[in-house]
């Protein structure tokens, strides 16, 4: 029934319903002075009913915004009151106006539709309470005169009464539904980032498998042959060294930048193109497996960073693969056609490893592919394992 309200809209509420007190009631009892209700007497109980009513109808003015219902009672019962004392319509029941219009705007469900029947309701018991005040300026008038100017008197009071509370309580249902069309808006755009950064969660996430699988597979298949190598030769030993520590400070300086966008939403950080697949090969014949790469046709032009973002980090995932559960040289055929690029890497698979799963890294790949546009097969046929990917490129391409 109390709403949760800003003290500055309280406080702004409090001072404009003592203003309009101020202003309206003043003038209302100078219009009532000298015709004040047949029912008090002496005169100065009448301007004290007056000031009493002015004051309950700001008063609910006042807490309109706080708890519309109690304004909407409170308003009630000071129109209550007014008739009851025989007042005439005064100024100060432009507070009314107020009222209605928070019933509609901030109210329960329940309390708009209470509003909306006060506003008929209302206007029709005040149009027959001023037709029936008219009553003693007629007293002098035949009967069916009399009866035919009340009922006039009493049609316009209420259906321009009626329509004045109209548009204060129409006002109030306006307001209502553009608030509500800003929340559902504002709803619908916190769920578009959330769903922005969840996508890019998942981003950041595979590109720190790949950076992370990878070079964990050059280290391993390097650790291993230096192991080998330390005592028959102890160059390569030492080569070997060389290269796990250098393929080491490029993933960690991969994970640093990969953290920087984690802690920076939305920090676009430098992304592999198809001038950093040589390093690729370079860490892979590092490894002890020789890519015998093909590029046939080369590309048209310069193809889209989304699209070379792709291809590097299929080729990434397929290279590691084939250093983990391959066996022998691995053959890579890029093919830049005019509407897309196909890939195909294939290597043989290791007796021991025939049976090997697929993992996160195909899941990566075929993510990477379907992101691009395009699709990704792979699996065993035979005794070699081939991973086929076809992205498109121009304007069916996905953007990065």
């Amino acid at each position: 029934m109390i709403r949760s309200v800003p003290r500055a809209w309280l406080v702004l509420d409090i001072v404009g319903s003592v203003l309009g007190l101020l202003i309206t009631l003043p003038v209302s009892l100078m219009m009532s002075a000298g015709s004040t209700s047949m029912w008090l007497q002496p005169e100065w109980l009448a301007l004290g009913a007056t000031a009493i009513v002015g004051t309950a109808m700001w008063g609910a003015a006042a807490i309109a915004r706080l708890s519309p219902a109690i304004a909407l009672g409170a308003a009630w019962a000071a129109a209550i009151l007014q008739m009851a004392c025989g007042f005439s319509p005064a100024l100060y029941d432009a507070a009314i106006f107020v009222v209605l219009f928070a019933t509609s705007a901030w109210g329960s469900r329940r309390v708009l539709w209470w509003g909306g029947g006060s506003v008929v309701g209302g206007g029709m018991i005040a149009g027959v309470y001023i037709a029936l005040q008219q009553l003693g300026a007629l007293s002098g008038q035949g009967i069916a005169s009399t009866v035919r100017s009340v009922s006039v008197t009493a049609a316009l009071a209420i259906t321009s009464i009626v329509f004045a509370l109209v548009i204060a309580w129409g006002g109030g249902l306006l307001w209502r539904v553009i608030a509500h069309g800003r929340q559902t808006r504002e709803a619908q755009l916190q769920a578009e980032a959330a769903a922005a950064e969840e996508a890019e969660r998942v981003r950041i996430a595979r590109d720190m498998h790949d950076i992370v699988a990878h070079s964990l597979a050059v280290v391993i298949a390097q650790a291993d042959g230096a192991r080998y190598a330390a005592k028959a030769q102890p160059e390569l030993a030492e080569e070997a060294m060389v290269t796990i520590a250098q393929t080491a400070r490029a993933a960690l300086s991969d994970v640093r930048m990969l953290l920087t966008q984690l802690r920076h939403r939305q920090g676009d950080g430098p992304q592999p193109t198809l001038a950093d697949l040589e390093s690729l090969f370079t860490h892979v014949r590092q490894a002890g497996v020789e890519p015998r790469v093909t590029v046939d046709p080369m590309p048209p032009g310069e193809p889209p960073a989304g699209i070379q973002l792709a291809v590097y980090r299929i080729l990434q995932e397929a290279l590691t693969n084939a250093l983990r559960h391959g066996e022998g040289d691995v053959d890579v055929h890029l093919a830049w056609l005019p509407d897309r690029v196909e890939i195909r890497v294939r290597n043989r698979i290791a007796a021991e490893k025939a049976g090997a799963g697929g993992g996160h890294g195909l899941v990566g790949m075929r993510e990477r592919a379907q992101l691009a546009g395009g699709m990704l097969t792979a699996g065993a046929e035979g005794a070699w394992f081939i991973v086929h990917a076809v992205l498109p490129i121009g304007a069916s391409a996905a953007r990065p």
